[in-house]
């Protein structure tokens, strides 16, 4: 599970590069799709908090 979070952090530029990784054009389109992945989840998370903060219905 740790390493699950250092490959994500990876992917946002937070964590520490993993020198034994390939370095291949196939490998960094596959990590530049994962990033883009995981920032859209975070956004939509994002929106679905604020949503239901902001626009709870009382019935």
């Amino acid at each position: 599970m740790k390493n699950i979070w250092q490959q994500i952090l990876r992917y946002l530029y937070i964590g520490k590069k993993d020198k034994s990784s390939p370095n291949t054009t196939s490998v960094k389109l596959m990590h530049g799709m994962n990033r883009i992945s995981i920032l859209v989840f975070l956004f939509a998370l994002i929106v679905f908090a604020i949503k239901m903060i902001f626009f709870r219905h009382h019935h």
